[in-house]
């Protein structure tokens, strides 16, 4: 942490999922593993010292956790400002007791303009609604609403109609970042992309949604042609990524942690990242094989990430201009 930063934890609580997700590795996984309430209060005194002020639940779907409120309350009684990302189908049902729970920020993703679209990603029919209807709720409970898309050669024209949809449902933050697979990710027409894209993100914030971070497909020229011609996503600035600064994912079923949300997709020789617990067994997220791994990237990840999220890249340059990023815009 720098300053008085506060930091961002990443846990993944489970990874087994009710969604069909085209693009994604958990999809309709029955993995049994939970990260349960007690191993969340061992590691909460660790997550103080550290300088954590803001933990963010992931999977899997997390609203599947049977204790997934008992964990957000853990968090929140321990002065945490609790997050989680869902896919939104069992959130119409769920809000009010996460509310009460202390949940400050809901992020629910969502990549079609319609249920006839999304729910053909999700491949699962209703989600689209659901979704919706959890982002109104949690909205209403003040719970600040974000919605994550994942923008690629199949929904991108869709997104000028989902800016509209969210704004009208009150949704607060939206990433929009591209979809990432193993193989080449080929667009139709670069100027098409810019044409129907760009748009979204110069409209004015005062009317209409205007997503976070950079445009999923670059900002600059350099960025474009490293996005449209090597499949290279934008990623932060040379010369560091500040993101690891103020940035743990934690990886409790493998034991590892790691210095951005966004690595442990990136690495594949190995496990990647570093052991959470030290040899006598114990919980040590500020170790100093994390702080290593957290430094190459520091480093290198300007020339070496690719599969960087826009909200991360666009944090660590407003970091790297202004010292300083509002609450949440990561």
């Amino acid at each position: 942490m720098s300053g008085d930063r506060h930091r961002y934890l990443f846990i993944r609580i489970l990874e087994a999922c009710n969604a069909d997700c085209f693009m994604c590795e958990f999809a309709l996984s029955r993995d049994s593993y939970r990260f349960t309430v007690d191993d969340f209060a061992e590691l909460l005194p660790q997550a103080v010292e550290a300088g954590v002020g803001y933990v963010r639940f992931t999977g899997g779907e997390p609203l599947m956790h049977r204790q997934v409120v008992q964990l957000v309350e853990a968090g929140t009684a321990a002065g945490m400002r609790m997050s989680l990302i869902t896919n939104g189908f069992q959130l119409p049902q769920m809000v009010d007791a996460l509310a009460a729970a202390g949940l400050a920020q809901i992020v629910v993703s969502i990549d079609g303009s319609s249920g006839a679209t999304h729910d053909v990603y999700r491949r699962t029919p209703g989600c689209f609604d659901r979704a919706l209807e959890g982002l109104r709720a949690a909205g209403a409970a003040d719970i600040l609403t974000r919605v994550n898309t994942v923008a690629g050669p199949h929904n991108y024209e869709q997104l000028p109609e989902l800016q509209r949809v969210l704004t009208e449902a009150g949704v607060s933050q939206w990433e929009l970042s591209a979809l990432k697979l193993e193989r080449t990710i080929t667009y139709p027409s670069r100027e098409d992309v810019l044409r129907v894209c760009d748009p979204v993100y110069t409209g004015d914030p005062e009317q209409v949604l205007v997503p976070l971070g950079k445009r999923f497909f670059g900002d600059t020229p350099e960025e474009q042609d490293a996005f449209f011609d090597q499949g290279v996503t934008p990623r932060a600035s040379l010369p560091l990524c500040y993101v690891t600064d103020d940035v743990i994912y934690l990886d409790p079923k493998q034991g590892r942690a790691f210095g951005c949300s966004c690595l442990p997709h990136r690495d594949g020789d190995g496990p990647g990242g570093a052991p959470l617990r030290d040899e006598q067994g114990r919980v040590f997220l500020d170790s100093p094989s994390l702080r290593k791994h957290a430094e190459l990237f520091r480093t290198e990840g300007p020339r070496v990430c690719n599969g960087c999220s826009t909200t991360a890249a666009g944090y660590s340059d407003d970091m790297a201009r202004l010292g300083a990023v509002p609450a949440w815009h990561y």
